[in-house]
């Protein structure tokens, strides 16, 4: 038997579980969080096995506004096109670093490589801390932890064979 099938029937139960503890929470049953009319609704198309015709349920998305959405929300929209593009760059540095290593695409690399987990760990951060002082203290966090990356990666650069060379090595063996 394969891990996969092994392992879906927990993921399911796993779900559902969390669908009836968020119901508890809630103080509301499990049928008002899933079957509710709203202008933001996504249909599900079940059918009887006596009857053709499909009976549609529907489900609640919740679209809410953000905090701060009001005057950083360019500066958001910024923000996550600059993340897309770093992701894309990324993809594209993977190939030419493999073609043309050399110090400048290994600086290159630290940079982009910091930088995209400083991102995407701001927003784990932004997820999953609250609370004003704890969410400072993760920041100042994240920050050494990035800075720490970066300098490592760079000295690693200067002292070492590189970023695109070790990789290579690595591969070699």
């Amino acid at each position: 038997m394969c891990f996969r099938a092994r392992v879906c029937p927990w993921l399911a139960v796993i779900a559902m579980a969390a669908v009836v503890r968020i119901g508890c929470v809630s103080r509301r049953s499990v049928g008002s969080l899933l079957f509710r009319n709203s202008s933001l609704v996504r249909p599900l198309a079940a059918r009887k096995k006596d009857q053709d015709y499909p009976y549609l349920f529907t489900a609640k998305i919740h679209a809410s506004p953000s905090c701060n959405a009001g005057a950083g929300s360019k500066a958001a929209s910024l923000h996550w096109t600059g993340e897309r593009v770093l992701s894309v760059i990324l993809l594209g540095m993977g190939p030419v670093a493999y073609f043309y290593p050399g110090p400048v695409m290994d600086y290159s690399l630290a940079a982009a490589l910091t930088l995209h987990g400083h991102w995407g760990l701001g927003q784990v951060v932004t997820d999953y801390v609250h609370g004003d002082s704890k969410i400072k203290l993760a920041r100042a966090g994240l920050f050494i932890l990035s800075t720490v990356t970066f300098a490592g990666l760079c000295y690693f650069n200067y002292n070492d064979v590189g970023i695109c060379k070790a990789v290579a090595l690595l591969w070699s063996k």
